[in-house]
């Protein structure tokens, strides 16, 4: 499908890959605040020895079971419907993220900004939704998941 069909749409892959960088930015930089200044020993009291030995008090992202982040994170299949569904999940994974560290996290200090970002991810799922939408609504009601409109001319028509 051509592009210019959705241009109406609010939400573009580079906006929205710069925001979630800063979204990694401000959890970095509030790891890091929460860590400055901290002690080899306080550290490995805390359960950061490993992380500590191979980073010492640098950022280093990762998940919390210690697999770092890497492109293998990033997920796209050149289909519109399918790249689409899993931006919405990976909104909701960061969400339901952002409500764990809520749980257990109650400094206002953390929290203020984790809420922020939780609220941006509920942002993003919409916007993702609506875009789904809009390219469900171009295409062939029952033809929504039988080709790839980008490389199948007239699919769904």
């Amino acid at each position: 499908m051509p592009v210019r069909k959705y241009n109406k749409w609010n939400i573009t892959a580079a906006s929205l890959g710069t925001e979630e960088l800063a979204h990694l930015e401000m959890v970095a930089a509030i790891v890091r605040q929460l860590t400055k200044g901290l002690s080899a020993e306080q550290l490995e009291e805390a359960g950061l020895a490993p992380y500590y030995v191979d980073h010492t008090a640098g950022i280093w992202p990762q998940a919390a079971g210690g697999v770092p982040f890497n492109a293998c994170e990033f997920q796209c299949k050149g289909d519109v419907i399918t790249d689409l569904f899993e931006d919405m999940a990976a909104e909701q994974k960061a969400r339901s993220t952002y409500d764990n560290i809520l749980r257990l996290v109650k400094d206002p200090e953390v929290c203020d900004p984790i809420r922020f970002l939780r609220a941006r991810e509920i942002v993003h799922f919409q916007r993702f939704g609506e875009g789904l939408r809009m390219v469900q609504e171009e295409l062939d009601s029952k033809n929504f998941y039988v080709c790839n409109p980008a490389f199948d001319p007239g699919c769904g028509k």
